[in-house]
């Protein structure tokens, strides 16, 4: 049975040219098209779409409060398309919050001429968010920065934490990972710096996990986010908001600090480097890597400079990027914690490093951040 779309967008060129390419794939039905926000609100109402694509800007309503009232009423997987823009980046981040899985940039281009780019993107990404279903949740909300965390400063006392995760051999491809349970487990080496990787459902999962850090977390943090160039100086503006450490984009030779995590810019590399007591190069795009930025990059770039000094986290994605680097970790004797399954938005790239034994723990997204703070503080 297709997986049956609900197109909502206030032009109709784009109502028809986006009916044309998702019909071209044989598991994808258009069912219907809203022009505005509360003709979406309503269709949704009355044709329970297994997914809706949402513009932004349209008269009568606009995308951000349809999103809230749709998810209000029932949780339906909802791709948005965003311009490239600053300004689209941050609409497209508070639609994220509103309850949106994913976005797509909206490139007139692309459209236009029905690039088999776009085709294939808009194709996995409509049947992959589609299976999530209900699983969309709510994000946390992004107002002002919190109460600031309590200054932990004393010796860290026991408490109890997961144990490792260990997968047996036998797992196989269509069995889930376990879940860690709690007990006596502790990181055998204290990390210099936390490197966490993530992609669909990352900005979310990401500032769930940051916002429960203190001002004085003792570990410079590096952020790896699958997102276009322009969205992650948005996200990294939107961040620091939110969070009592302090988040920013990532520049060529920015400094390494205690309490400070840099994010990897949209479309580029970047890697740790030696000079400076630590600092972060980043690179021009490379097109022989699929994603930018790779998680596998910095991994690698981290178990370079800091051997079995690092703590790796991979979050919510598409894919398996940050595998490949993850192995690395583990072979300079690193420590690597992922998310579990039914946290994430998508299990890919979890998925993957737990399934290839490299997850040392398996941990529920509310899990992760209080967890750091007992691990290192």
């Amino acid at each position: 049975m297709p997986v049956r779309v609900l197109v909502v967008d206030d032009s109709n060129f784009f109502q028809h040219r986006l009916k044309d390419i998702i019909s071209e794939h044989p598991d994808l039905k258009v069912i219907g098209i809203a022009s505005n926000g509360r003709e979406a609100v309503e269709k949704a109402e009355q044709l329970k779409p297994d997914i809706i694509t949402m513009d932004f800007e349209m008269p009568v309503m606009d995308g951000i409060t349809a999103i809230k009232l749709i998810m209000a009423s029932r949780k339906v997987p909802i791709l948005m398309f965003s311009s490239l823009t600053y300004e689209g980046a941050k609409v497209t981040l508070d639609a994220l919050a509103a309850g949106a899985l994913d976005f797509i940039p909206k490139d007139f281009a692309e459209v236009s001429r029905s690039s088999d780019s776009l085709k294939k993107k808009l194709h996995e990404r409509l049947i992959t968010l589609a299976g999530v279903g209900s699983r969309a949740a709510p994000a946390p909300a992004a107002e002002p920065k919190p109460v600031p965390a309590p200054q932990v400063t004393s010796p860290r006392a026991p408490s109890p934490v997961a144990t490792p995760y260990r997968p047996p051999a036998s797992l196989s491809q269509d069995e889930p990972a376990k879940v860690s349970g709690f007990d006596n487990y502790r990181l055998k080496k204290q990390p210099k710096i936390l490197v966490i990787g993530a992609s669909t459902g990352g900005p979310v999962a990401l500032a769930e996990v940051l916002i429960t850090l203190p001002a004085n977390f003792p570990l410079p943090i590096v952020l790896v986010q699958h997102m276009p160039e322009n969205f992650t100086k948005a996200f990294a503006d939107r961040l620091n908001k939110q969070c009592n450490i302090r988040v920013r984009e990532a520049v060529d030779g920015d400094q390494l600090e205690p309490g400070l995590a840099l994010l990897a810019p949209g479309g580029k590399q970047l890697m740790l480097d030696k000079r400076n007591g630590g600092s972060v190069r980043v690179l021009p795009d490379d097109e022989r890597v699929n994603y930018k930025p790779s998680l596998d990059i910095t991994f690698g770039s981290a178990a370079n400079i800091y051997g079995d000094k690092v703590l790796g986290v991979v979050l919510t994605g598409m894919g398996s990027d940050g595998c490949n680097g993850a192995r690395l970790l583990k072979e300079a004797g690193s420590a690597l914690w992922s998310q579990d399954e039914a946290s994430c938005v998508i299990y890919g790239m979890p998925m993957a490093v737990a399934r290839a034994g490299l997850s040392d723990k398996v941990l529920s997204l509310k899990e992760i951040g209080p967890r750091l703070v007992r691990e290192v503080m």
